[in-house]
């Protein structure tokens, strides 16, 4: 048995499973210590569009009006989120994200349950190609089979778990709507170009993990900063230092 799992074509499937439970120990390492790893992952893909989604509208706080070079509460706005995000502007990697339930599901849980499931699927395709014929296939051929078979694997397994995760631990609160609120920077010192990593907390009460950089050109946001996030860049998000009293806590 140790010598099926080990042989040279299974490889793949044994580096899958074996990452498949590194990531797992992290996801449960960073918890503990308040490290948001499937957040910080959702916060570098695409906004996924889904039709049961429901983006509400989104209301800008009050700001100081003595903001230098910053962005108004008027100019906060979502790069490359319009009306349009759908449909014919919408591509094919956004659809697969999609189909593979992301938006609905946190990023780290699919690549858990892709990589288990390719990791499976391997070692079954192999064991029965050795039962009937007494080899294995070659690695690039049995992975090719695996592959197929872990996509619909994770398309099921990730829809019914979106419909039994309870709503406040998915990451299904739509990204754009982080314009306007506020967060605190918690790693690193942001600069322009040189983003730094933010803790959000969103309606729900969840953490997220966002990539920030100042709105404001020659300006740094030193690590343990209060800020109000002003504009969406794709993966990335703009900050202005938040100046509101009423919001001072809100991030923490």
């Amino acid at each position: 048995m140790v010598d099926f799992i080990l042989a040279n074509q299974n490889t793949p499937f044994a580096v899958a499973l074996g990452l498949m439970i590194a990531i797992a120990l992290a996801e449960g390492v960073g918890t503990l210590m308040g490290l948001g790893l499937s957040s910080m992952i959702d916060s570098l893909l695409p906004e996924v569009d889904l039709p049961d989604v429901d983006v509400p509208d989104i209301d800008a706080p009050d700001f100081d009006a003595d903001i230098a070079g910053g962005a108004l509460p008027g100019d906060l706005e979502v790069i490359g989120a319009g009306a349009d995000a759908t449909g014919a502007g919408q591509g094919i990697f956004t659809q697969i994200l999609g189909w593979l339930c992301f938006g609905k599901v946190p990023a780290l849980i699919i690549l858990v349950i892709f990589l288990t499931g390719f990791g499976l699927a391997g070692y079954i395709l192999q064991s029965v190609v050795q039962s009937l014929s007494g080899w294995l296939l070659p690695g690039v051929v049995a992975s090719a089979g695996a592959f197929a078979g872990a996509l619909p694997f994770t398309r099921v397994t990730a829809l019914g778990l979106s419909k039994i995760m309870p709503k406040d631990e998915s990451d299904a609160v739509s990204r754009t709507t982080f314009v306007g609120k506020p967060a605190l920077i918690v790693q690193g010192n942001a600069e322009k170009g040189l983003p730094a990593q933010a803790r959000l907390k969103d309606i729900n009460g969840q953490n997220h993990y966002l990539l920030v950089e100042p709105d404001v050109e020659g300006e740094v946001l030193a690590q343990g900063t209060g800020v109000i996030i002003v504009r969406q860049l794709g993966s990335r998000y703009t900050a202005i230092e938040n100046t509101s009293a009423a919001l001072s806590g809100a991030s923490e």
